[in-house]
């Protein structure tokens, strides 16, 4: 597993990220922040069906989401400062938990989450795995260090 890890430098720099698309994400929702950009659509139906066009919109929802899921996965897949097999252990055990809570997280919402509301719960699922992950390896290396 070692050899499939990023340096530990890149920890920061996943957690820079992950505090940015955070910080971003506030601001989008608090105080309806807007970041417009001409942008290349390979495809959108939102209120008619366009192909290989470009247009102007506002490209804050997706710097938010490509903020997090780079920031996130930067973390993941970043070395910790002392690794071990021990850590490698402790880590599929939290992709384990993480993978089942997700499934739970996505059935919820799909027997009780409806309309715009689904949609919301679709997109925190892009990110949702990834913070089930971080935290439960971060506890499970806690309670394992404490032993």
């Amino acid at each position: 597993m070692k050899n499939l890890l990023l340096p530990f430098r890149w920890k920061f720099v996943g957690w820079l990220l992950t505090l940015s698309g955070t910080f971003f994400a506030f601001l989008y929702y608090a105080y309806n922040f807007k970041f417009k950009i001409p942008v290349f659509e390979m495809y959108s139906s939102f209120l008619r069906t366009r192909t290989f066009v470009t247009k102007t919109t506002n490209f804050a929802d997706e710097l938010i989401l490509i903020l997090l899921i780079s920031g996130l996965g930067l973390v993941i897949l970043s070395r910790e400062k002392n690794e071990s097999e021990f850590l490698d252990s402790i880590r599929a055990i939290a992709f384990a938990r993480a993978f089942l809570t997700n499934i739970v997280f996505l059935l919820f919402s799909v027997v009780f989450i409806y309309g715009t509301g689904f949609i919301t719960a679709l997109v925190l699922n892009q990110i949702s795995l990834s913070v089930f992950y971080i935290v439960f390896f971060f506890f499970l290396k806690l309670k394992k260090s404490a032993l």
